[in-house]
């Protein structure tokens, strides 16, 4: 496996990257904007290819290197289900697993320092984000924080997790890089409490100014969605309402861009091909299936994915590879249901 840890001086902000060697599929965890550049001479360096970039909750004291990290290598952004964010690729939820080839990130939901907060469990380490950080814990007097969801987060299921379990933070403003579940039981000051009540009034009397950063990050960090609307006048969008109508339509073939988990969580569309995001490029190139399916049968190929994000992507990425008669299905399968369409399971 490929671990780096990164770290953003200015925000105090630690980025990860993982990767498993055979294909070079490689997640990035809490990129910071100002530093895309060094993640994609690291990928270069390595010799990775960047699938999915993850924010553990709405950052308010830097801004995020998702929209920029999708811009320049076109991988999936991922956040949890809460998100006041605009729009991200895929979104997750308590228990889900984020993968990558030859990895398996499983998802915890721990709000408390925002209602948006999750944690990343991987084997024998956690990234906690802002939740649990080395000898502290994340500030829960805004983003519709809460000290009681906090403590219940921490208390009931990070730290019921083994003591050896390496605790990675989204954050440290002292120079340390990594504890144990263990270490923080012992050592952390704001967990020697006795009750949640007592926790309560702790965090009730930090007394913190606002990040230098709170009144750029927020509104910057909501608003990360890739633009579609060029996609619609080039007229290769169908609006949901249009993608209802022309559902069984032979000369359409639809193509359903999630994984094989979200299908089976959210259902898909009747007669949909599956082609999850990462090998579509593959897929479209000459020799590749979805292109020898289109030359074959002079379907014109309509994409669909979560929310519109992948599906767009892919309709780029198709004409790149020569193939101009495509479309998506703009605001993806979150707009279908939203229109009344149909869903089998």
């Amino acid at each position: 496996m490929i671990f780096r840890q990164l770290f953003d001086s200015v925000s105090g902000t630690y980025s990860y990257l993982l990767a498993s060697r055979p294909g070079g599929e490689a997640l990035i965890l809490d990129p910071v904007l100002e530093k895309v550049d060094r993640y994609c001479q690291l990928l270069r360096e390595l010799d990775l290819k960047l699938v999915k970039a993850v924010d553990t909750h709405l950052h308010a004291d830097h801004v995020t290197g998702l929209g920029e990290l999708r811009d320049r290598t076109h991988c999936m952004t991922v956040m949890g289900d809460q998100t006041k964010a605009d729009v991200v690729a895929m979104r997750v939820a308590d228990g889900d697993k984020v993968t990558i080839e030859g990895l398996s990130l499983d998802v915890m939901y721990t709000p408390g320092h925002t209602d948006d907060s999750y944690s990343y469990l991987m084997g024998d380490r956690v990234f906690t984000g802002d939740t649990l950080l080395i000898r502290g814990t994340g500030r829960t007097d805004f983003q519709n924080g809460s000290s009681r969801a906090q403590y219940d987060s921490i208390f009931n299921r990070l730290l019921k997790l083994p003591d050896e379990t390496m605790v990675f933070p989204a954050h440290d403003y002292k120079g340390d890089t990594v504890s144990t579940i263990g270490e923080e039981k012992r050592y952390n000051p704001r967990l020697q409490v006795r009750s949640v009540d007592e926790y309560i009034e702790l965090m009730a009397n930090l007394k913190l100014p606002n990040p230098k950063m709170m009144d750029v990050a927020v509104p910057a960090n909501m608003h990360v969605g890739l633009h579609q609307e060029e996609l619609e006048k080039e007229g290769r969008a169908l609006s949901a309402v249009e993608a209802i109508r022309a559902l069984g339509r032979p000369d359409i073939l639809l193509v359903d861009l999630r994984e094989t988990n979200e299908r089976l969580k959210h259902g898909t569309l009747e007669g949909a091909l599956h082609t999850p995001y990462p090998s579509v490029e593959e897929s479209l190139k000459p020799g590749g299936m979805l292109r020898e399916v289109a030359a074959a049968t002079g379907r014109r190929i309509v994409f669909f994915c979560a929310f519109g994000e992948r599906s767009a992507m892919a309709v780029a990425a198709a004409k790149d590879a020569g193939l101009a008669n495509t479309a998506h299905i703009a605001g993806g399968l979150d707009a279908w249901k939203k229109a009344g369409g149909p869903l089998v399971h």
